[in-house]
């Protein structure tokens, strides 16, 4: 791994991010954010949307980062399904199946369709939250409890913790790392950044200049992950061992603190090139091999179009095929049920409004 080659001297660093989706990717910029599928007849499809502003609140520094911890869970789940309703809802040549499922329906008919899909979206992200929350904080705290049994070095228990917490993570990552969809995914991830890298570096965004570049990124949500186990397991050794209960809660109650001490330093660590930033970055670049795969050509175009619909000058927002530079050329919508029953409908009247 040449450090070089990651954090680049001559590279002017910027504010775009993105996730990989399902056969696709994710960008957000400073002013608009887009997200791009490749759809199984090898065409491009792609939604762009204008940012929501910021409060003042969410810009100060320490406090933006849980704003940010909790809008990328939210938009980092809408995108995802976003993704596979298109797949779903895509068939062939432009005809489209939808059936809805048991639970689908019942919520349809109690909430309506959107509200419906934000039951759903926000479910979700509570689900996660909690999920990550029983596994990664209350999990390994309650297992070391019995290690009391074997020392009661407070400063040892909680480096137990600490490392167990990391553990479990990386066990975690590993293992559906060798998922064939996943595997599809991490190398989107890697599109991903080879794209933010050839474009903080000036060069025209083509797949082949993209691909001279690491799958790795100083500025990737994988090290933000790491810089919160470690800064969790720093903070947590203050606390003592105290019994159980008054573990789980103050570990709960310190998850803000440490989003947004993680996020400064992620921040940080994209802006400088110091030995400092190198060292605490290694973790999580080293855990980002896990997380990223080399793309092909393909995945790089789509993670192209998604980047150059989010730099272009003049936002074309809406939703549709679009061409290799993220420009919408067909204006048809996968998602939404009115328009699956005639697709080709919605095509014919956009191009008859146009004229």
């Amino acid at each position: 791994m040449d450090l070089n080659k990651i954090f680049i001297k001559d590279a002017c660093p910027t504010k775009c991010g993105g996730q990989a989706v399902l056969e696709g990717i994710m960008m957000k910029g400073p002013e608009r954010s887009s997200v791009c599928v490749r759809l199984p007849d090898d065409s491009l499809y792609i939604k762009t949307e204008e940012n929501k502003k910021p409060s003042r609140v969410a810009k100060l520094p320490f406090i933006r980062g849980v704003f940010v911890f909790i809008a990328s869970l939210v938009q980092g789940m809408k995108t995802l399904m976003f993704s596979a309703d298109v797949l779903e809802g895509y068939e062939g040549e432009g005809q489209i199946e939808y059936e809805e499922d048991k639970l689908s329906k019942w919520l349809t008919d109690k909430f309506g369709e959107k509200g419906a899909w934000n039951v759903m979206l926000y479910a979700s992200v509570i689900f996660s939250i909690v999920f990550t929350v029983v596994i990664f904080i209350i999990g390994p705290t309650f297992v070391v409890n019995w290690a009391k049994r074997l020392t009661a070095n407070e400063v040892v228990l909680n480096l137990i913790e600490g490392l167990l917490r990391i553990a479990l993570f990386v066990i975690y990552v590993a293992l559906i790392a060798r998922m064939e969809d996943i595997k599809r995914v991490f190398q989107y991830h890697g599109a991903e950044h080879k794209t933010i890298h050839c474009y903080e570096n000036d060069l025209p965004l083509t797949p082949e200049n993209a691909q001279q570049f690491y799958t790795l990124h100083p500025r990737c949500g994988t090290s933000f992950l790491v810089f919160v186990m470690v800064i969790a397991l720093a903070l947590f050794s203050f606390l003592g061992w105290p019994n159980l209960l008054w573990r789980i809660v103050s570990r709960l109650l310190l998850l803000p603190v440490i989003a947004g001490i993680s996020y400064e330093l992620l921040r940080w660590a994209g802006r400088s090139d110091s030995w400092v930033v190198k060292i605490l970055s290694m973790p999580g670049l080293w855990l980002q091999k896990l997380t990223t795969n080399e793309p092909d050509e393909s995945q790089l175009e789509v993670a192209i179009a998604a980047m150059q619909a989010v730099i272009a000058e003049e936002g074309d927002y809406g939703i549709g095929r679009c061409d290799k530079k993220g420009r919408i050329i067909e204006h048809i919508d996968f998602t939404d049920k009115e328009e699956k029953s005639d697709p080709m409908l919605q095509i014919i009247e956009t191009r008859e409004t146009k004229l």
